[in-house]
């Protein structure tokens, strides 16, 4: 009885953690504070100078959902003014990771044309949420 007990506990956990996983992922997130943080040189490089925001997609060779959020991005920004796509692959670059605090690939940054990070998502964006949050930043 007791081993069936651990059993359902452990499913328990097992299932809420991935509830709340699942709830994170996707969820764009605005920067904390106030100050206008630019995005390293590398990134920088990427940006659509005619753009007044570039989706910048953090990504790894195997990762799976990047492909996923390649055509979400490039869709948003075909269909979008003022919206470019960049992609940037983090596979042999530890340390551009490390100074973005990118924890998980695929990780979406929206850069303005200064280089200054307005909001980024891990995991792949919600189309409608994603435009909500980068509307203010947008012509029109």
């Amino acid at each position: 009885m007791t081993g069936a007990l651990v059993a359902l506990g452990t499913l328990l956990v097992a299932a809420v953690v991935g509830f709340a996983l699942r709830a994170r992922d996707g969820r764009v997130r605005a920067r904390e504070d106030d100050t206008a943080a630019r995005v390293p040189a590398e990134v920088r490089a990427a940006l659509d100078a005619g753009a007044r925001v570039t989706l910048v997609q953090l990504s790894t060779t195997f990762c799976a959902p990047c492909r996923q959020t390649r055509v979400l991005l490039s869709d948003l920004a075909a269909r979008t003014d003022g919206l470019a796509h960049a992609d940037v692959d983090l596979t042999d670059r530890p340390e551009l990771a490390k100074a973005l605090s990118v924890l998980r690939t695929p990780t979406t940054l929206a850069v303005d044309s200064r280089g200054v990070e307005l909001l980024r998502v891990g995991g792949v964006p919600k189309r409608e949420n994603l435009l909500a949050a980068l509307a203010p930043h947008l012509p029109g």
